[in-house]
């Protein structure tokens, strides 16, 4: 009976570890700041080795030996170092974080006890860049440029709009969002787990009624303008005819019409001529005035 229990606890902490397995750590870290990965170690059991290792064996290689007091780095980047003591705490610390560092990460322990294995997986949020503007063709245009992961770009108020993507070698992703609509003012939303933007944009046209009533009274005014002018060169032209033909009729004498002087009128009247004797008895000197 007891060689019977002590199977069934075997197989049980058997289950237990094959269950339990290594640990495994997920770390999401924005571009340029600091990544620390862990490496947990609580045994009270003397630590002999701690080695990092970053994806593949020809990458970098971080160890420790304690033995030894000594730290080895094999193609590894000046921005990779210890963040504390790697004799008690073997955490790893990279700054600035950079793309080219995602990836799995292992930190394995040597100690008196055993082997032990810690998993990381490092990933890195690069924040887009956001922009909003205005195209004729296609109306409000918001863009999430270089973004990891691909930014989300919704719009207040909420229309009808189309979306496009543009994957780039490096894994990061631009997000193109365009939405045509009448309103004189759109906002673009653009989440993402590095950062939220909101953008607004006053658009430079006005809706298509009054376009269209914009359109009609300048082609009235035009039309009005068009009969006008050709009114006013039709009838400069009929004075200007009028005008020559005037001027190539003969012009008739006009007389006024005179009433004929008697024939008493016409005849010369001559002073009479007085006879000599009546100047005799006249004296200058004598002047008879009556009053």
């Amino acid at each position: 009976m007891a060689q019977t229990w002590a199977v069934l606890a075997a197989f049980l902490l058997l289950l237990i570890n094959l269950v339990k397995g290594p640990a495994y750590d997920m770390v999401s870290v924005e571009a340029g700041h600091e990544a620390v990965l862990s490496c947990p170690y609580a045994s009270k059991a003397s630590l002999l080795m701690v080695i990092w290792k970053t994806k593949c064996s020809t990458c970098c290689l971080l160890a420790y030996r304690s033995d030894h007091n000594e730290t080895r780095k094999i193609n590894c980047s000046e921005r990779m170092t210890w963040k504390y003591s790697p004799d008690s705490d073997p955490d790893l610390r990279i700054y600035p974080v950079s793309l080219g560092d995602e990836g799995n990460y292992t930190c394995e322990i040597v100690s008196s006890a055993g082997n032990f294995l810690f998993f990381s997986f490092l990933t890195v949020i690069v924040p887009p860049t956001v922009t909003l503007t205005f195209d004729k063709s296609t109306g409000a245009v918001c863009q999430a440029s270089a973004g990891k992961p691909a930014a989300d770009i919704s719009w207040i108020p909420p229309n009808n709009h189309s979306t496009s993507e543009v994957h780039h070698p490096n894994g990061t992703v631009t997000r193109v969002s365009w939405v045509n609509t009448t309103l004189s003012t759109v906002t673009c939303l653009v989440t993402h787990p590095a950062t939220n933007q909101s953008l607004f944009l006053d658009l430079p046209y006005t809706s298509p009624r009054l376009a269209f009533f914009l359109l009609g009274g300048f082609a009235s005014v035009a039309v009005v303008s068009g009969v006008t002018l050709r009114l006013f060169f039709v009838s400069r032209a009929l004075r200007s005819r009028k005008l020559a033909h005037r001027l190539a009729a003969p012009v008739a004498l006009q007389t006024k019409n005179f009433r004929s002087m008697p024939s008493w009128m016409k005849t010369e009247v001559k002073p009479p001529v007085l006879p000599e004797h009546i100047y005799q008895n006249y004296n200058s000197r004598t002047v008879y005035m009556n009053y």
